[in-house]
């Protein structure tokens, strides 16, 4: 039984009783100094039982409601994201041309390095179709020093040709010159008619004489264009026959399929016989060393990701790796609005496979927060996420938080001061301004 607190509160009333209805007769019996100190021990008895409740656990006035003192530590910030693995390099081949499989197939599973031969098909005719290719290049290209041979003959007949107009026009101008100074003489008297008409027919043959000259030479010019038309098509010809044989010789380097790059056949190649046409599947290849993880981080935290930051990751085996960022993508995935990361990972002896599912933690910057119950955040009117707190007149606030990761023992926050009084239980009864009567417990009761 509370024994002394029932006491106290009988003495105590009765004190009060005695200084409120019979105070002037207590005084009258006291000294005015002993009367002073009634007073004073009446007022101390008065506040006795406030304090001896709260001594005792009884709850002061205002809300009950359990609170925490809860000190902000240091953290890292990773950032956690579920993912899965992926092989490096992954690629199906495909035949590119059509012909029946004449090679053995390789089973999955076996490795392969670069260059090996998967799939090789029956060359049928293309051998022949490469020589024929050939002996018309050989033929294409002796065509040329032919046709480039008539090209000086040509280029003799234009310059000759043109002489010949040269000298025509030398012989007009001399014969205009006679037909002047005949004209002259005969109208002065000194020549005869005849020789004036002998002039003039002078004239008319050295002009003819001109027309004859560049009739030549427009036909010595045409013939050096033919010359120049037939070297060019003879070039034509060598260009075209050296397509065919790059296309002969294609056709063949198709007939084998090869690993591009070294792997696991992830499929059994092509079976002996069977027809494989353009886009047939031949085998795949998959590389899994080095392996990448797979993550897509959320919006309001790729920010926190790094190239080249380190990187654990659990898989589902209970088998952990590590690795680091090599590739965070700038667009967002249109319908999660998450963000694609890559890490790479050392798979030197193959134990991990293409697609196990994992846990991915990011390292990023460290931050300091509290660990408190996930129950003891809630909402405001407005519906932000925060915690209620108490304050030194044990009056309540809300404060913002930020959800930095969530663990089974808690969840850690950002947002708090470095030491703060947070309401674990009660708080979705009290709002800010009111005044609570705390009972405070350990983090983690």
């Amino acid at each position: 039984m509370r024994l002394f607190p029932i006491l106290a509160a009988l003495l105590v009333i009765a004190a009060i009783y005695a200084f409120v209805f019979e105070r002037e007769r207590v005084l009258a019996l006291l000294p005015e100094p002993a009367a002073e100190e009634v007073e004073q021990a009446t007022a101390e008895a008065a506040e006795a039982p406030a304090e001896a409740d709260v001594e005792n656990g009884e709850p002061a006035d205002g809300v009950s409601v359990v609170a925490v003192h809860s000190k902000a530590r240091p953290i890292d910030r990773a950032v956690v994201v579920r993912g899965q693995t992926e092989a490096d390099r992954q690629v199906e081949l495909r035949a590119e041309t059509s012909g029946q499989v004449v090679s053995e197939p390789l089973r999955k599973g076996n490795f392969v390095e670069e260059g090996d031969v998967l799939c090789e098909l029956d060359p049928g005719t293309r051998e022949s179709v490469l020589a024929e290719a050939e002996a018309r290049l050989a033929e294409a290209k002796a065509r040329v020093p032919e046709a480039q041979a008539k090209q000086p003959e040509a280029e003799a007949r234009v310059e000759e040709a043109e002489a010949r107009v040269t000298e025509a026009e030398s012989v007009l101008a001399e014969a205009e010159i006679n037909a002047n100074a005949a004209s002259r003489l005969s109208a002065d008297g000194y020549a005869p008619q005849t020789r004036v008409a002998a002039t003039e027919a002078a004239v008319r043959g050295a002009e003819a004489g001109i027309v004859s000259a560049r009739a030549g030479l427009r036909a010595a010019e045409s013939g050096l264009d033919t010359v120049a038309a037939n070297i060019e098509a003879a070039k034509a010809g060598v260009q075209s026959a050296e397509a065919a044989v790059a296309s002969a010789k294609r056709e063949i380097r198709q007939l084998q399929i090869t690993a591009p790059f070294s792997g696991l056949l992830e499929s059994d190649s092509a079976e002996r016989g069977s027809l494989l046409q353009p886009g047939g599947l031949c085998a795949t290849v998959i590389r899994l060393d080095p392996m990448m993880l797979v993550g897509y981080v959320p919006e309001t935290a790729v920010s926190r990701v790094e190239m080249g930051a380190k990187a654990t990751a659990e898989l589902a085996s209970g088998e952990e790796v590590e690795g680091e960022v090599v590739f965070i993508s700038r667009a967002a995935d249109e319908t999660t609005r998450t963000f694609r990361v890559d890490i790479r990972v050392p798979n030197p002896e193959l134990t991990l496979r293409d697609g196990q599912t994992a846990e991915i933690e990011i390292a990023a910057e460290g931050t300091t927060a509290h660990l408190l119950p996930t129950s003891a955040m809630t909402l405001n009117d407005e519906g932000t996420l925060g915690v209620r707190t108490v304050g030194e007149d044990r009056s309540v606030a809300f404060v913002p938080v930020s959800l930095l990761r969530d663990t089974p023992n808690g969840a850690w926050l950002g947002g708090l001061p470095e030491e703060a009084d947070v309401i674990v239980i009660g708080q979705e009864y009290v709002t800010e301004g009111v005044t609570v009567a705390p009972t405070f417990r350990e983090v983690g009761q």
